[in-house]
C-alpha cells in the first residue's frame, strides 16, 4: 500500500455526509470516490498532501511515537488526534472539528523549522520505520508546512479537516 497521507478541509456539509454514514466502508468509499475526486479535480487549495511525512510528522508533534492517544493537545490532533471514523487496520480517517482546527491552526502557526527540527529530533528511533536524520527532517518539514498552511486557511473559514491515509 501507499501510505500517502492527506489533509482535506471538508465544509459543514460533507463533514456531516462523512459523519452520518453508519457502514465504514460507505464512509470510505465517500471519501474516495466524491470527496478525493472532487478536491484533487476543483478544489486543490483545500488539500495538502503529505507523502508518507505524515507518520514522522505525527510523532515529531506528539512526542515522539505513532499514537492515536499520544502528545498534548492541541498539536497531537494535526494528523491521528480527532474523531476517528474508520476502525479497520488498512485505512485511517480522522475528522477534526472547527473548533479543534482552529485551536491547530493556533499552535501550529509558531512552529518554525527551528522547533520543528527540535521536535523531530525527540522521535523514538527504535520505533520509527524511516531513517531519521537531515534528509527524512527535510522530507518532514516542506510536507509539513502545507499542512500547517491548510490548517490556517481551514480555521479561517470554519472548516472541519480530515486526514486520510491507506495502511
Amino acid at each position: 500500500m501507499a501510505c500517502r497521507g492527506v489533509h482535506f478541509a471538508l465544509t459543514a456539509d460533507e463533514a456531516a455526509r462523512l459523519e452520518s454514514l453508519d457502514d465504514e466502508q460507505e464512509r470510505l468509499a465517500y471519501l474516495q470516490e466524491e470527496l478525493e475526486e472532487r478536491y484533487f479535480a476543483q478544489s486543490p487549495e483545500w488539500l495538502a498532501e503529505s507523502d508518507k511525512a505524515w507518520d514522522a510528522m505525527h510523532r515529531a508533534l506528539s512526542g515522539g511515537q505513532l499514537d492515536f492517544e499520544g502528545g498534548s493537545w492541541p498539536l497531537n490532533h494535526v494528523v491521528l488526534g480527532g474523531t476517528q471514523l474508520y476502525s479497520d487496520d488498512d485505512y485511517i480517517l480522522s475528522l477534526k472539528s472547527p473548533d479543534q482546527v482552529r485551536a491547530v491552526a493556533a499552535a501550529l502557526a509558531p512552529v518554525d523549522e527551528a522547533a520543528f527540527r527540535h521536535r523531530y529530533d525527540a522521535i523514538d528511533a527504535d520505533s520509527y520505520e524511516g531513517e531519521l536524520g537531515d534528509e527524512d527532517f527535510e522530507y518532514t518539514w516542506e510536507w509539513f508546512q502545507g499542512v500547517r498552511a491548510l490548517f490556517g486557511r481551514a480555521a479561517a473559514e470554519g472548516r472541519y479537516v480530515v486526514f486520510a491515509v491507506d495502511q
